[in-house]
């Protein structure tokens, strides 16, 4: 399995045009990882695999 920290990568959304302020997610077979771009050594979110979709939809209601 692949370590989270290996993994990091910025939104497809994230830009110039905002100071390429964005989280950044990691992920592996069973678990997704979130962390500040701006500040990547500070504590992390992490979340089951499994409930990372209702967890990002919950997000945008």
């Amino acid at each position: 399995m692949r370590r989270l920290m290996d993994n990091w990568r910025k939104s497809s959304y994230s830009g110039p045009d905002d100071g390429n302020n964005c989280v950044e997610i990691a992920d592996s077979p069973s678990h997704i990882a979130i962390r500040d771009s701006k500040d990547p050594a500070r504590a992390t979110l992490t979340f089951p695999a499994e409930v990372f979709a209702p967890f990002v939809e919950a997000l945008k209601k």
